[in-house]
């Protein structure tokens, strides 16, 4: 598990480097997967993976003040990242409205992975996320 935004790494990252990292550490995570495990992971699901990390790591640092957590692991023919933080409140995916400027993230996320999933914990939520590692395997779950 990783800890982003200014907690057992000494970071302070009110400015939202946490989520340039978490990019980074995502697209490191994949490459390794590759390299050194021969696992094969399209460029598109780097991109997509990267996005989602994006979009749930925004989220937490936006609406959760405190802490957040990381998680990455390979699952069968997946990445499944988890996001964890300090808010009990769940998130919610805005209806489409091509014409809404912003707020479109969990909108963005439910259609690029195969399983979505929020859990309450007893000290906030968790959030995560599965997409597949090779194309052809994005859509509705």
């Amino acid at each position: 598990m990783i800890a982003l935004d200014g907690d057992d790494d000494g970071d302070s990252d009110g400015d939202g480097t946490c989520i340039a990292r978490a990019r980074h550490l995502m697209a490191d995570f994949l490459g390794r997967a590759r390299a050194d495990h021969g696992m094969a992971v399209s460029t598109r699901a780097v991109g997509l993976a990267q996005l989602v990390v994006s979009e749930l790591v925004t989220n937490a640092h936006k609406y959760a003040p405190g802490p957040l957590r990381m998680e990455l692991r390979i699952v069968d023919d997946a990445v499944e990242v988890t996001v964890r933080d300090g808010v009990r409140v769940l998130p919610v995916a805005r209806p489409v409205e091509p014409g809404r400027v912003g707020q479109h993230g969990l909108e963005i996320v439910m259609a690029v992975v195969q399983a979505f999933q929020v859990r309450l914990e007893p000290a906030g939520k968790s959030v995560t996320a599965r997409i597949a590692l090779t194309d052809g395997s994005v859509g509705p779950r």
